[in-house]
């Protein structure tokens, strides 16, 4: 049995014709913001990788296949359909299998973008360690697929309502690299600075591409995490952050939030408390990556 890949005119134009492709996630159209900011935010991403001279493949589970690249009508009624599984590795098989509608997160778009032959996936951030995961042991499939599934993940570093420290020392134990772009410290998702040295630096597309094929040529398993700054001008500062993040996650555990509900509880709350800041910024640091991720992505095909 092949796997279940349906693939948009775009996208198999694009592979028929040997370009760069990347691939976006579609959990953070579904879980990740309302309706109709979600959209304008998933059209202009697309748009910003093929300003750079990419294609992309917005990545869902719809009618028992893996849609690589979404068409129009298909992007539109994800945006607005309430009641899309979240799906990662251990739900994949099942959806499909029963042909639901379901966002990909980090670790199913990696599983979806190897299966079609893309070697670089842009999203906001990562999955990790959530806090207090020594009691809950609540820790995002996404670590475990960076380590074991060969695609660049450029990401803004792991979302910071997580336990940053203890992802970067999972990370370090499964093996990953995790290279901060232009900086020497590790950023903190809508914040450029989270107090934490990265592990390692790349300053270029062309350094990220070139590790990435050094790691094939290794027989390494396993993917790189890029952990690409939010812009300058859209950040919001770690000190203004931290106080909203606490907040928002007394509220979680005062609700008894838990398992896949946790992140989007935590960034709707986080959106409230900010009052659409959070937002704001959340698209231009998906921008910013989904840009350096086609660069990239093009640097493996120079």
């Amino acid at each position: 049995m092949t796997a279940p890949l349906t693939f948009s005119t775009e996208v198999a134009a694009a592979r028929a014709e040997g370009r760069a492709i990347v691939a976006l996630e579609s959990t953070i159209i579904t879980h990740g913001m309302p309706y109709p900011q979600n959209l304008e935010m998933a059209q202009g991403v697309e748009q910003v990788i093929r300003d750079a001279g990419a294609v992309p493949a917005t990545i869902a589970v719809m009618d028992g296949r893996i849609h690589v690249g979404l068409e129009q009508d298909e992007l539109l009624a994800l945006s607005r359909c309430p009641d899309a599984l979240k799906v990662s590795r251990a739900d994949m098989a099942v959806a499909l299998s029963r042909g639901a509608v379901g966002a990909t997160t980090v670790a199913a778009t990696m599983i979806a973008a190897h299966l079609a032959g893309i070697a670089v996936f842009a999203t906001g951030g990562i999955g990790g360690v959530h806090r207090g995961a020594e009691l809950s042991f609540d820790v995002s499939a996404d670590l475990q697929e960076l380590a074991q599934t060969p695609v660049t993940v450029v990401a803004a570093g792991a979302k910071a309502i997580l336990d940053i420290p203890k992802t970067l020392e999972v990370l370090e134990t499964l093996g990953v690299p995790v290279i901060a772009y232009g900086q020497d410290e590790m950023p903190a998702f809508w914040s450029r600075e989270s107090g934490l040295s990265a592990p390692l630096r790349a300053d270029s597309p062309g350094e990220i591409a070139q590790a990435h094929r050094m790691r094939a040529a290794l027989g390494l398993p396993g993917g790189q995490l890029v952990a690409n700054p939010v812009p300058k001008d859209a950040e919001i500062p770690r000190a203004e952050m931290l106080p909203h993040i606490e907040r928002a996650l007394r509220d979680a555990e005062r609700d008894g939030i838990a398992a896949k509900a946790v992140t989007p509880f935590l960034l709707k709350r986080i959106f409230e408390l900010t009052e659409g800041a959070s937002l704001a910024c959340n698209i231009a640091l998906v921008r910013g990556n989904a840009d350096l991720a086609a660069r990239i992505a093009k640097s493996l095909h120079d």
